[in-house]
């Protein structure tokens, strides 16, 4: 019993020893400061199946990089996975009717082009097509109702030099994968396996398409393990999870250095993309941040990189056949070469 001249604070009362009090207060502060939104998956609602179709054929048109199309009994999903987002709340004071999708772009002027071609309506174009205006602001409606808000920055002309590059797409099907995962700090490795595992199915993997797991026992194997998995010629790309905490020798400095060289090396020699989903981290919290809480899932960014990285093989793989069979044709033409 606490007599009523006592100083106890309530926390006594509650059966807590004042001497714990601050470490008690300091997890609930940690519990208070921790997201409670850990990741963003913003759907947007188009009015009919004809805009569906066109939404996604303008997106695509973009340079958006899309996923894989989701059947469902009631409704269709065709996910894009852009290299940069951000969520913006927005309320317009204007009278005008609100978009349903707003979109910042870095060429608009290509973008009017394209959705020239496609025979789409574009309303309220701010800037028009003079020149002088640094940015371009337009509407396009489309068919069945939806109405999407297009701004960017124009790219200026005349260098010559055009941005556009070759790029590998999210999308997973057809593709086998391998997955190397490290035991040691498996708190940490099995979340970063379920966000790769997350990313893989995001961007359309088949059912019947091979998604191999392999365990090692720590970081340092990954690397000789991921190079037996590349040689096989089975995988389009590999995938290495692990964790690594600083600790008081330089074990951990010397086990760190040689993971990434021997995961670099291992993708260099065998020309088969591997993603690092390695964590290197002073202190478990900064793990704990990168495994799926502030700082995203590192095991689901190494998916995509291992998509992405794929499919851009592949893509690098049929240009350089093709031009490899360009002088032929070109000498079979001349009569300098038999066909």
């Amino acid at each position: 019993m606490i007599p009523l001249n006592s100083h106890a604070s309530s926390d006594a009362i509650h059966g807590v020893r004042p001497e714990a009090v601050p470490a008690v207060r300091r997890r609930k502060e940690i519990e208070l400061n921790r997201p409670v939104i850990e990741w963003v998956h913003v759907g947007v609602r188009v009015r009919s199946e004809q805009d569906f179709e066109l939404l996604t054929k303008l997106l695509n048109a973009l340079g958006l990089r899309s996923g894989h199309t989701k059947e469902h009994e009631s409704y269709r999903v065709y996910p894009f996975l852009p290299a940069v987002a951000s969520l913006d709340l927005i309320y317009h004071q204007s009278s005008e009717e609100p978009a349903d999708l707003e979109l910042t772009i870095s060429d608009p002027d290509t973008a009017v082009a394209i959705i020239g071609k496609m025979d789409l309506e574009i309303i309220d174009d701010h800037s028009g097509p003079e020149s002088a205006h640094s940015s371009r602001s337009f509407r396009v409606r489309f068919p069945g109702g939806t109405l999407a808000r297009v701004t960017g920055f124009r790219v200026r002309r005349g260098s010559g030099l055009s941005q556009a590059g070759v790029a590998g797409q999210l999308n997973a099907a057809g593709l086998n994968f391998a997955i190397v995962a490290s035991r040691f700090n498996s708190f940490i490795v099995e979340r970063l396996l379920s966000g790769a595992l997350d990313g893989l199915n995001r961007c359309g993997i088949n059912p019947q398409d091979t998604v191999e797991i392999v365990r090692v026992p720590g970081s340092f194997e990954i690397p000789s393990t991921a190079r037996a998995l590349a040689e096989t010629g089975k995988y389009g790309a590999i995938i290495c999870l692990g964790c690594l905490l600083r600790g008081d020798t330089a074990h951990y400095d010397v086990i760190a250095n040689e993971v990434a060289r021997g995961i670099g090396q291992s993708a260099e020699e065998t020309g088969v993309p591997h993603a690092f989903g390695v964590l290197t981290c002073d202190t478990l919290e900064q793990a704990i941040d990168r495994a799926g809480l502030k700082m995203g899932n590192k095991g689901f960014e190494a998916a995509l990189v291992a998509v992405e990285m794929a499919n851009l093989r592949k893509t690098i793989g049929k240009r350089k056949r093709s031009s490899q069979t360009e002088p032929l044709r070109s000498g079979v033409a001349r009569g300098k070469a038999k066909p």
